[in-house]
């Protein structure tokens, strides 16, 4: 029986373990990045299974690579000029700061001053990854906080290109050190870079654009990418800084987004490697023979980490609420940490029992994130307490009571003050209701699930209801409570999607519409008409898709959410004629008949004398 070599083999294994952590740590709410690690710990320490791990993290470091290009993609000059107080004051701050105290804390445990600041700086640095994702699964990705924390972590993805660039400065081998000289040839090679970037990359695609082979675009793609960063390591310096100038460089161009585009599937599989090959590489005897070293300084770099951002974010002018809860989502250390540990590592700087207890740290940071951002959620939740509006309801009572006061509740809004009709409004959020009250809005505080409070806003004297509250439970909870007690009144309602549709059409509501159906609608009736479709044509066809939905629902409403799959079109419908046919169509007579057949025979005869 034929063996298979061992590189199979281990890509086999790897790929399993990335398939099966990544969805499931994911699913739990870890995120990703925790399930790649995992899966390396498993694979490597504790199994053995893969015992190259230094072999793999080399290759799977081209995944930093091209992350730091994208990176560069991402950072055109004027979304920077936008955020340029919150990235380059506010972040520079916080990595600085953080950095600095990090730095004199690691300074009383470590031997020298270049570990010191390698361990201070690179725990300094937050997850972008982990972060955002927390950011985005919680709804939050838009918020105050959100748009902080974001901001901050784009400082973070600039910090490591210079913190790369110090790792060779302080290496302590004198044949690997990067001298003055060296680091001026470096500074030389960016300028090259720079020039070449200018004035032949841009050219250098439009040529191969107009070719229309889009393997020629990816070969072009990976080779900016790899080329740049073998420029940079040949001059000394880090291969992700050459990258990363790639991008920047390509940021205005025409072609970003296809490169984009073209190295995202590269860079996300040789960047779950690299995740892995990192938990492969952790030593699992130096990390019990140091957890209670490990235990205790996590949780204080964490603390003196969240403190800091907090500062920070109250030195530029930054509210109580969001700093608190930009700090509890920034306490984890990050992946670039594992970047810098084993830049550093590879230099010299660290050794490698260290380096084994830092990235011990950083995974064990990440674990505890979710209980940091529930921790400044709680101190939120105490602080808002004493700072909520009162639950005053001097003046309420109109037509028309509006719980929650979403994107949707303000534009419906306009349309009945606009038409002279009053509306008492409620929300529960102190912060929209304080935006909304700059633009003159009157918004009651209140929880518009209490019976208490309804009946404080006046419920009674309304003739409608309308329900505009964001969250499905929330809307839901409502509606019964309305329905029990003022059977009478009109009850309008908004639907998060299909599936709370179909729920709230077993309650007893006068009016149902989701959110986002008829802008959704508005928007096709729109396209088709921008593909030249007459106005009146584009209105039929969106008039039927509407009639279709609404069949669909009636068909789900009875048989289950999946029935009535036969009224959705899922390929383009051909079109059939708008007018009748100017002449009738005539039966053919016999002669006709025997023309036809004539003819098929005559070609028949043909096509068998070819064959």
């Amino acid at each position: 029986m034929a063996s298979v070599p061992p590189v199979f083999v281990d890509a086999i294994v790897l790929l399993s373990g990335a398939v099966i952590a990544a969805p499931l740590f994911k699913r739990i709410g870890l995120g990703t990045v925790l399930g790649y690690l995992a899966a390396g710990i498993v694979i490597g320490p504790i199994v053995g299974f893969v015992r190259e791990a230094e072999e793999i993290l080399h290759f799977a470091e081209l995944g930093v690579v091209m992350l730091l290009f994208i990176i560069g993609l991402e950072l055109k000059p004027s979304r920077l000029w936008a955020m340029r107080w919150d990235i380059f004051g506010l972040g520079s701050v916080q990595v600085i700061s953080c950095g600095l105290a990090l730095a004199l804390l690691g300074g009383l445990l470590l031997d020298s001053a270049g570990e010191a600041v390698i361990v201070g700086f690179g725990l300094a640095l937050s997850s972008t990854a982990f972060a955002m994702q927390m950011l985005d699964e919680s709804g939050e990705t838009n918020t105050a906080h959100g748009r902080k924390a974001f901001a901050i972590l784009l400082l973070q993805d600039m910090a490591i290109v210079p913190l790369l660039a110090l790792v060779p400065l302080l290496s302590g081998r004198g044949e690997t050190g990067l001298g003055w000289q060296a680091f001026g040839a470096g500074l030389a090679a960016v300028a090259v870079l720079v020039v070449a970037g200018r004035y032949l990359l841009n050219p250098l695609f439009r040529v191969l654009a107009r070719t229309g082979a889009r393997e020629v675009m990816i070969a072009a793609a990976l080779l900016i990418v790899f080329g740049s960063a073998m420029l940079m390591q040949l001059a000394g310096m880090s291969m992700a800084l050459g990258a990363f100038l790639a991008g920047v460089l390509l940021a205005e161009s025409a072609f970003r987004h296809e490169l984009e585009a073209d190295i995202e599937p590269f860079r996300g599989i040789l960047l779950g490697l690299f995740f892995m090959a990192i938990g492969m590489s952790l030593d699992l005897r130096v990390l019990l023979a140091n957890w209670h070293l490990v235990l205790a300084c996590v949780p204080a770099a964490m603390a003196v980490k969240g403190v800091l951002v907090y500062v920070a974010c109250r030195l530029f002018g930054t509210g109580h609420e969001t700093s608190v809860r930009t700090a509890a989502v920034l306490t984890q250390h990050g992946e670039f940490g594992f970047v810098l540990f084993s830049a550093a590592l590879s230099a010299g700087v660290l050794g490698r029992e260290l380096t084994s207890i830092l990235i011990a740290a950083v995974i064990l940071s990440m674990i505890l994130t979710p209980v940091s951002v529930r921790l400044g959620a709680l101190m939120v939740r105490r602080a808002a307490a004493d700072d909520q509006p009162e639950e005053n309801f001097d003046g309420a009572g109109s037509p028309v009571l509006m719980i929650g006061f979403s994107r949707m509740g303000q534009v419906a809004a306009q349309a009945l003050l606009a038409g002279g009709v009053d509306v008492t409004i409620i929300d529960n959020d102190a912060e929209r209701i304080r935006s909304a009250s700059k633009f003159g809005f009157r918004i009651y505080f209140g929880d518009g699930t209490r019976l208490d409070v309804l009946r404080a806003a006046r419920i009674d004297e309304a003739r409608l209801v309308a329900i505009c509250t964001h969250k499905p439970l929330v809307t839901t909870k409502i509606v019964e409570l309305v329905t029990r007690h003022w059977p009478d009144k009109l009850i309008y309602v908004r639907a998060y999607d299909r599936t709370h549709m179909l729920a709230l059409m077993d309650m007893d509501v006068d009016f149902i519409i989701r959110e986002t159906f008829e802008s959704a609608m508005v928007m096709g009736e729109r396209m088709l008409e921008g593909l030249g479709r007459p106005p009146d044509e584009a209105r039929s066809i969106a008039e039927d898709v509407r009639r279709r939905d609404t069949e669909r629902l009636l068909i789900q409403h009875s048989e289950g959410i999946q029935a009535g799959s036969h009224m959705l079109h899922t390929r383009a419908v051909k079109p059939e004629p708008l007018i009748e046919p100017r002449q009738e169509a005539k039966a053919l007579d016999e002669a006709s008949r025997q023309i036809l057949v004539e003819s098929a025979g005559a070609a028949e005869d043909k096509a068998g004398d070819a064959a």
